[in-house]
Parts: C-alpha cells; structure tokens; sequence
C-alpha cells in the first residue's frame, strides 16, 4: 500500500511540473529534462507512469475534464451558463487546467493533437442545449450542434485575448460579458430571465460541488 501509495504522488508530482513547463512554454519548447527537474525525479520515474512528452501532454490534457461535472438544475440553459463559469473559475485557479488550456490554444504545436478538448467541450454544450430545446428552452432557429460549435469556438477566443491581455485576470468579466450577448440569441426571454450569469458564477458553482464531493 505505502509502495501504491508512491507511485501516486510522483505520478502526481510529474503531472503538475509538466503543467508548469507546459504552461510557461508551450508542448514544441518543453522538454522532458525540465519536467525533470521541475519535478525533482529520474527519467526512469517519469517514463514508468508516462512513455512519452505526447502521453504526458494528453494525460494534462484531460485533466480539465476530469471531474467536472457541473449539477443537475431544472433550467438546462443554467448548465450551460454554469459549464462556461465553472470551467472559467478553474482556468483562473487551477494550474493544471491553465496548463491543459494552453496545450489546446498552442496553435505551434502541429505534431500533437489538441483537438480532443474542442470536440469535448462542444458535445457536453450539445447535449445540454439539446435538452433545453426539449424543454421548450430556446428559440425555434437554434440548432443545437451549430450553436454549440459557435459557443465553444467563441469562448476560445474570450480566453485568448484574456490570456494575452490579462493573464485571465479578467476572464470571469469576459465570460459574463460573452454570455449576455450569445444567449439573447439563443435562449427565450421567459426563461433568460431566471438564469444566473453573474461573474461570481463559477466561483459559487466550485463551492457547491466542493461541498458535496
């Protein structure tokens, strides 16, 4: 159990100073010697738990995936509105999702494929705005893949310019603010009504869930 219990942290240890690396210099320029010494282990350590740079990088990846799951509310528009907030309140405090995010912008980095997260991100904004159309939600027009496609690539750009900007000191503004724009055009005005979008959104929606894990 102790032995087990080892190999979890240093597998731990590896993630988070691959973040690190990856976050200040992106996949092409980080190399496995400065994961190592960020991480203070051997080469032997880090190609038991990851092969390769590739499968340390996928593994950051899908970190910002892990775990997230976002309540169950009547409004499934309000899932969306907390999808967007929550991911925006991870992004500004947790260094491993900085890290995923950056490898998914890292337009420099052609040889490895950042795609996953934008076809994730897309579907689970599909699947809830499928719902709310069920649930006479939305406007007659919206088509929900389409404006899921429209959202996540939007939102991309929202911590882009955040990023450069910002360092995404200001992302829960840009996010509220992106909000209030998309979802007159997608959601009816009966029901935009009661959905919170307010910026300290996310932060309340992360409480919540901490609160019952």
């Amino acid at each position: 159990m102790a032995a087990q219990e080892r190999a979890i942290r240093t597998r731990r240890n590896i993630m988070l100073a691959a973040a690190t690396v990856f976050n200040e210099r992106g996949y092409k320029a980080a190399t496995i010697a400065d994961i190592l010494s960020k991480a203070g282990v051997t080469k032997g350590a880090l190609y038991f738990h990851f092969p390769s740079k590739d499968e340390l990088a996928q593994e950051v990846l899908a970190s910002q995936n892990r775990d997230f799951v976002v309540p169950d509310r009547q409004s499934k528009t309000q899932e969306v509105v907390d999808v967007v907030m929550l991911h925006t309140h991870r992004l500004q405090n947790d260094p491993m999702v900085r890290a995923a995010v950056r490898l998914t912008m890292d337009q420099l980095s052609t040889e490895f494929d950042r795609t996953g997260p934008f076809r994730q991100w897309a579907e689970v904004t599909r699947e809830r705005l499928e719902k709310a159309r069920s649930q006479g939600e939305l406007l007659p027009h919206v088509v929900p893949a389409e404006t899921a496609d429209v959202m996540v690539g939007s939102y991309a750009g929202v911590q882009s310019m955040s990023h450069a900007l910002s360092e995404y000191a200001d992302l829960t503004a840009r996010a509220n603010a992106l909000l209030r724009h998309l979802l007159p055009s997608i959601v009816l005005p009966s029901v935009l009504a009661s959905v919170d979008i307010a910026e300290d959104r996310g932060a309340r929606v992360y409480a919540e869930i901490q609160a019952t894990a």
